[in-house]
């Protein structure tokens, strides 16, 4: 197959598994989004969905979360880890959001990514599931995919996402991303990877990477 015949058969397979796309973490809103992706960061979405609950039923809105100490935020959020980081960071954004803009969160990857605690990916996953604009969000599912199918050799995620851009077609990014994390955490995990399991893999994956996966 060629480069492009993978992404077609990527973007079929995916479509017949997942027709309609569930949205990892839960939310309400283009600021809970925010801040439910901020606490993902090395932290898994089952555990963000058990702590975001706790902490929006005291600050759902960057107004009331400025009426929190970042201690009390911290104590909150801590079993996501990194807390001290992470509540700074909220406590800070939601501030920025209300000085700056109104209490609202701003439909710009360049604004998002200028508050603290924010980087590409969080901006990514905000503009593309709360505001619909056409983004690609690499986290580790979707680097491992690419590299297993053949379709990036990028050595980061940045990279990885630079080859997926070009690859599939833009209209599609924000339905793929979101298909592709589910397909690696149910079909081709990183652990307990499973060859008859994983359709995509064993259909395109490049020979040298299969062969790699087998040993292990």
């Amino acid at each position: 197959m060629t480069k492009k015949e993978r992404a077609n058969f990527v973007i079929t397979t995916l479509k017949e598994l997942y027709p309609t796309i569930p949205i990892p973490l839960d939310h309400k809103d283009a600021y809970t989004l925010l801040i439910a992706v901020l606490l993902s960061a090395q932290c898994t979405d089952i555990r963000v969905n058990q702590i975001t609950p706790l902490l929006f039923a005291k600050a759902d809105n960057p107004y009331d979360m400025i009426k929190m100490t970042v201690e009390e935020i911290q104590d909150i959020i801590r079993p996501c880890g990194l807390s001290p980081m992470k509540s700074k960071g909220i406590y800070g954004l939601s501030q920025i959001l209300v000085d700056k803009y109104n209490g609202e969160v701003p439909q710009s990857f360049e604004a998002l990514e200028s508050f603290p605690a924010v980087g590409h990916k969080t901006a990514s996953v905000v503009m593309s599931q709360a505001f619909g604009v056409p983004a690609f969000p690499v986290d580790t599912h979707i680097h491992r995919l690419m590299y297993r199918w053949g379709l990036s050799s990028g050595k980061n995620v940045v990279e990885t996402e630079r080859d997926a851009k070009k690859i599939f077609p833009e209209e599609l990014w924000n339905e793929l991303h979101l298909q592709m994390i589910w397909y690696g955490r149910e079909y081709s995990p990183a652990r307990g990877w499973n060859l008859e399991k994983d359709i995509i893999t064993r259909t395109i994956g490049n020979k040298k990477i299969l062969a790699e996966l087998v040993k292990k």
